[in-house]
């Protein structure tokens, strides 16, 4: 079993503090400007990464959708030219680098396409994250495990057969598994949180969740359930334009969120049967004998 894998500065897995990551995603509509401010949320509320979406649009549009026709807050386009609008190319990913270093928080991406890949390592990210869409995508799998940097796959969407073969391909020694579900917002009944065991039992990788639920407390029971790291969307506003927006935490849910999975950890403790200093006092004020 690997117990612990090291992305940038930080051992991940059982016995070290839950990763958190922020996902701004496509959240930033193409702005760097709201990226940045989602980056500065992110750090102010103590999480360890922010993560990003990169494709080569022309790559990662199925065919069919290239023309069909979006309503979007800069006119009514194509589904392709969408893609392209909010987007994010080096000059953009150059300023992001530099504002996460200035804030001291790491970052990284899900590529969705092999070029994508190589784009990414020109910027020496800490880690490459597989998007549960991707995990089927055996050409970027590999492209993904040739970078020798330490992998975070997504689950969701996915039959356990389809884990298998994803799993085969990447190396099991610098892989993080999230369990997830990609319903957009996901009901609690659709959680499945159990599933984190299953997996930890089958791949003996360090797992962890990647939620899309509205409020706290799935994310917060999966950390109970042994969750080495956490991924939650993050935005300004729920009611902004884009289709991740409305199961996104806002600012003030993001830093609740961090505040209770550190309190979690610490009332997990060690297991260890034994009289609390606390409850010394009472001990003598109640037991009789």
């Amino acid at each position: 079993m690997t117990s612990a894998v090291r992305i940038g500065d930080r051992e991940v897995g059982e016995g070290h503090p839950v990763y958190t990551v922020a996902e701004i995603g496509i959240n930033h509509n193409g702005d760097v400007e709201i990226a940045k401010q989602l980056i500065q949320v992110a750090a102010s509320t103590g999480v360890d990464a922010v993560k990003f979406q990169k494709r080569t649009p022309e790559i990662a549009t199925p065919p069919d959708m290239r023309d069909t026709m979006r309503d979007t807050p800069w006119g009514e386009m194509t589904y392709l030219d969408y893609r392209h609008r909010v987007e994010f190319g080096i000059a953009e990913y150059e300023e992001i680098d530099r504002y996460c270093k200035e804030l001291g928080i790491a970052w990284f991406a899900s590529p969705w396409d092999v070029p994508s890949v190589e784009f990414l390592e020109k910027l020496d990210v800490v880690t490459h994250k597989v998007a549960s869409a991707s995990l089927t995508d055996h050409e970027l799998l590999k492209a993904l495990h040739d970078t020798g940097k330490p992998i975070i796959a997504s689950t969701g969407m996915s039959t356990m057969e389809e884990v298998d073969a994803a799993v085969a391909l990447l190396d099991k020694d610098n892989l993080v598994l999230l369990h997830t579900t990609s319903t957009y917002p996901c009901p609690p009944e659709e959680a499945n949180l159990r599933t984190l065991h299953t997996l930890a039992d089958r791949f003996g990788v360090p797992i962890g969740y990647s939620g899309h639920e509205r409020g706290l407390q799935v994310s917060i029971a999966a950390v109970a359930m042994g969750a080495c790291m956490v991924e939650r969307h993050v935005t300004l506003d729920r009611t902004m334009w884009g289709s991740d927006q409305a199961a996104s935490l806002e600012p003030e849910g993001l830093r609740r969120l961090v505040r209770d999975i550190r309190n979690v950890e610490v009332a997990l403790g060690d297991g260890v049967k034994r009289v609390f200093p606390g409850e010394e006092a009472p001990r003598r004020r109640l037991r009789r004998v």
